[in-house]
């Protein structure tokens, strides 16, 4: 890959054509001052070491090297240093509700803004640990393998929605299934998972695949989003505002579903905590995975960018030392010399 670490530097690059303009109005400057003075032909003769062409190579080599220069300033990198690093932490795999009842806003600003806002900041206080990220409704999608490049995490994040995933419903059994293998498979160190929805399951058996983890060593716990006495599902369409309805034209009033959760972390050995207004818990949550026993971990991450200015650099300064070897005037001990033999 290539970029320019001071890409505005590049704008002292306008000065060649600047200087070519000036350049070229002073040699026919100099040009219509000779004439004044006689023929072309007498005055090569009255001056035989002026030479036409070298000046122009000079400028040429002097432009080249002035541009190379600028462009060396500029900082030019390529590629990417893939550096090693061992560190001690946790593998953490989060599991996301993007379902349409995560769009209730009985949590302001809705359960699935508030949710992305507390994992964002969650992101921020690790450090040497890895995080992975998945995404689910009526089925469960890897939104970001796991990784320890935070930076991505927090992109990726910021793009989920529930148009992600287009099966709606809300199978947290089959998202707890994907994480169980979605963790390094090399990695013996301690392993979590955070379940982040409103626990209205309507899909598969949550509760038997958090057993499943349980016994591979991994902890659940799971983050409730909403309130007992729920909220309606808006929907906004050409600018308007409503919520949804059912068949009978009622109002879907969505409602947290604490019991279901609290047997969730149960079988997974974990802890559950409901979000609220004034706070959503994963503070609470990342103290109790931060008490987790720390391994070592071995992860690859992508340092600066190699810097190249310095070839830049140098053929700017090799092309001026050479602009001062070429003389404007011809040699007079090689203007006789005969390259190829020929007599006169």
């Amino acid at each position: 890959m290539f970029r320019i670490a001071h890409p505005h530097y590049l704008y002292a690059l306008l000065l060649i054509p600047v200087l070519i303009a000036f350049f070229w109005r002073s040699r026919k400057q100099r040009r219509n001052a000779l004439a004044l003075f006689g023929q072309k032909d007498i005055l090569s003769v009255l001056m035989p070491n002026v030479s036409v062409g070298r000046p122009v190579i000079k400028f040429i080599v002097l432009l080249l090297a002035l541009s190379s220069i600028i462009v060396g300033i500029a900082r030019p990198q390529f590629g990417s240093k893939l550096k090693t690093e061992k560190r001690k932490g946790i593998e953490l795999i989060i599991a996301l509700d993007v379902s349409n009842s995560m769009m209730a806003e009985d949590i302001l600003p809705s359960r699935l803004e508030r949710a992305k806002r507390a994992i964002s900041q969650l992101v921020d206080k690790l450090s040497n640990d890895k995080i992975g990220l998945i995404v689910f409704a009526g089925d469960a999608y890897t939104q970001l393998p796991i990784t320890a490049d935070y930076v991505s995490a927090k992109l990726f994040l910021n793009s989920v929605g529930p148009e992600m995933v287009p099966t709606q419903g809300t199978a947290i059994g089959a998202a707890i299934e994907l994480g169980v293998k979605s963790f390094s498979p090399q990695f013996a160190g301690s392993k979590a998972m955070i379940i982040i929805t409103d626990g209205e399951n309507h899909e598969d058996d949550p509760i038997g695949a958090a057993i499943e983890a349980a016994k591979k060593g991994i902890v659940i716990y799971t983050l409730g989003m909403g309130l007992p006495e729920g909220g309606p599902i808006p929907i906004i369409a050409n600018g308007q505002k409503s919520y949804r309805k059912d068949r009978q034209g009622n109002t879907i009033v969505t409602k947290l579903d604490e019991q279901m959760l609290r047997k969730i972390a149960e079988a997974g050995k974990g802890a559950y905590i409901r979000a609220n207004n004034d706070q959503v818990g994963l503070n609470n949550l990342f103290g109790e995975v931060n008490k987790m026993e720390k391994s070592e971990l071995e992860t690859q991450i992508y340092a600066d960018y190699d810097d190249r200015f310095q070839y830049f650099i140098g053929l700017g300064i090799f092309l001026i030392l050479l602009d001062f070897l070429i003389l404007e005037r011809k040699n007079k001990y090689l203007k006789n010399f005969n390259l190829f033999g020929e007599r006169k």
